[in-house]
């Protein structure tokens, strides 16, 4: 399978989250609970209660022209 992009690591949350977060809450999380920047070109993987859905959180890192 081919990805659109090509992320430095993967990071799993370990806990569930309620899938009613959106993307500001999800990020709150990456920053404070995994200690991880969220401008490091990761993917963040997150899980609902039962394990059934994901959500991805990706922040591509800005590319600048020369």
């Amino acid at each position: 399978m081919r990805m659109f992009v090509d992320p430095k690591a993967v990071y799993l949350y370990p806990k569930t989250v309620d899938f009613r977060m959106q993307f500001n809450g999800l990020a709150l999380i990456v920053e404070q609970q995994l200690d991880v920047p969220l401008m490091s070109g990761a993917l963040f993987v997150f899980t609902n209660r039962t394990r059934k859905r994901l959500k991805i959180l990706y922040w591509g890192v800005p590319r600048t022209k020369a």
